[in-house]
């Protein structure tokens, strides 16, 4: 079973030379509310950050995969599964896609459901689950669409751009077999 190829994308593990992408990527300030984000980072840190990527995910906790085009190699975003819990089969998933022009063409989907389907075979877990801020749309309709339920609410949980926002808790639960 091949979990991290579809038909429109792949997902591999982080690079040297994803560096760049990185950098700018985690320094647009646009995706720090949804990133926990407020100050920059430098390419010393991320570069240690990426000589580190390679540390086992029941180690350190999380696993950033790279998200491309079947195409080629460039990255075109990042999926990330996060707060990994073995003792109560559970991971947290988080995704962006950087570029407006590779939005809305079926890549987060497909990204979604590669690495739901890579948790759930591989890490043995029972739940993924996601946080989403209101007023985020694209990413309700995205993990709806990908069979997640809103379960949860937290009010006024996130601060950004002088005001409280709060934040939706999705789950997937994987059927018992």
């Amino acid at each position: 079973m091949k979990t991290l190829k579809g038909e429109k994308i792949y997902l591999r593990a982080l690079e040297p030379s994803d560096l760049d992408f990185l950098y700018y990527l985690e320094n647009d300030e646009s995706l720090w509310e949804v990133s926990n984000t407020s100050v920059p980072y430098s390419r010393f840190i991320l570069n240690e950050y990426l000589e580190n990527s390679h540390r086992d995910i029941y180690d350190v906790k999380q696993l950033r995969l790279v998200i491309c085009k079947n195409t080629n190699t460039a990255p075109i975003g990042f999926i990330d599964l996060y707060d990994f819990a073995p003792k109560h089969f559970k991971v947290g998933i988080g995704i962006v896609i950087f570029n407006n022009n590779d939005r809305r063409n079926g890549f987060a989907s497909e990204a979604l459901a590669l690495t739901c389907n890579y948790a759930f075979a591989h890490l043995n877990v029972h739940q993924v689950f996601a946080g989403i801020t209101e007023g985020n749309e694209g990413s309700v309709s995205l993990f709806e669409s990908a069979g997640f339920e809103r379960n949860g609410f937290k009010k006024d949980w996130i601060y950004s751009e002088g005001k409280f926002k709060s934040e939706y808790i999705y789950q997937l639960i994987r059927a018992t077999q």
